[in-house]
């Protein structure tokens, strides 16, 4: 019998496949987990230091993987030491009806209601708002660096700079082809972000990467600190607007969840100065008084599904290979409860409360 390197292989060290990991070799399952490109890189979406989570979403579906994510960055937290989310409640702005629910948020029709809430908060006249008050700010890039610290403290093996080359069935399990030579495991999760449609080519028909832009202003300005601002959005045609609030000197945060469609080959351009210039003035209209000065401009990368939900679970033609793809920009909250969930997928625990995500809701 071909010996193996580990029971389980991860590709991929973002939020979830760093998750993942952690979650496998917390259970002492022998973990090997490879990456593209060098710690904290840029090219893909888990990096940046700040990122919003809330309790706050379109189905109730969603509740009790949320409440999971919430009770892993707290476990994190523990673990860690860090203090990696910052609550300051949140207030999203929409036209008409708004579908977002969730306990202990509440629908705010009342102008005024809504400045005393966030008078930071320059709310558009004639819209609604949902209150969300466990929505705040996750630090981002201490949080991933975190999971990697944890997965390597309990026995994982983190490999850097390794290219994807191919995977294959065996009686064994699965053969990983790598730059850097073959790995052999029982299972094998993906979860390789933007690249996921080249690496399962049956999800390729699912996914469009989208270069998605943000600014960042300097740190420390009252109006764009709790309880001042909390995270916030603005539901509008062209692309909801999503802000984040200056937690623990990070700045004020805004983007724009619209982008042109991006190949992930390709290294993402940073903001023009047109494209600066629409960040500023939408930071001006929906936070005034703040000084919209950038001290950050940067570009992501989301991997979207028309209808926004992940797409988590084993395939069909091949089921020891979990995959976890598409966060659709709203994915990075979820990261220590999709670590868990792909460690049970990995490890044969089912997870039927994930059928409104799963791999066969899509048929693959």
């Amino acid at each position: 019998m071909t010996a193996l390197d580990a029971d389980v292989i991860v590709v991929g060290l973002g939020v979830h496949g760093s998750a993942t990991a952690a979650a496998l070799a917390r259970r002492g399952v022998a973990v090997i987990a490879v990456d593209r490109f060098a710690p904290a890189h840029t090219r893909g979406s888990s990096h940046g230091r700040t990122r919003m989570i809330r309790r706050a979403y379109p189905n109730p579906v969603w509740n009790d993987f949320v409440s999971r994510a919430f009770a892993g960055w707290s476990e994190l937290e523990r673990e860690s030491g860090l203090t990696l989310l910052h609550r300051t409640g949140g207030l999203y702005a929409h036209r008409g009806e708004s579908q977002l629910q969730g306990p202990g948020c509440m629908v705010v029709d009342d102008p005024s209601h809504m400045s005393d809430l966030m008078p930071g908060f320059g709310v558009p006249a004639g819209y609604r708002a949902v209150y969300d008050p466990e929505a705040g700010v996750l630090e981002a890039s201490q949080a991933v660096a975190a999971l990697q610290r944890s997965a390597e403290a309990h026995g994982a093996e983190l490999r850097w700079e390794t290219r994807v080359e191919g995977w294959e069935r065996v009686p064994s399990g699965i053969v990983l082809r790598t730059d850097a030579g073959d790995l052999r495991a029982r299972r094998l999760v993906i979860a390789g972000g933007s690249w996921m449609g080249a690496l399962v080519p049956e999800l390729a028909p699912l996914l469009e990467v989208w270069r998605i832009l943000t600014v960042t202003v300097a740190p420390g300005q009252a109006i764009g600190m709790p309880p001042s601002l909390g995270a916030f959005s603005v539901d509008r045609a062209e692309g909801l607007v999503f802000g984040i609030p200056d937690a623990a000197a990070n700045g004020v945060k805004l983007g724009v969840d619209a982008g042109e469609i991006w190949d992930p080959e390709t290294q993402v351009a940073p903001p023009t100065a047109a494209e600066a210039g629409v960040l500023r003035s939408l930071l001006d209209t929906y936070v005034p008084g703040l000084d919209s000065s950038p001290v950050e401009l940067a570009a992501c990368l989301y991997t979207m599904t028309a209808d926004k939900r992940f797409v988590i679970g084993p395939l069909r033609r091949a089921p020891e290979v979990v995959v976890a793809s598409a966060c659709s920009g709203h994915g990075f909250k979820f990261g220590p409860a999709v670590g868990e969930a792909l460690a049970d997928l990995a490890t044969g625990v089912d997870r039927e409360d994930l059928d409104f995500i799963s791999t066969s809701r899509r048929e693959l």
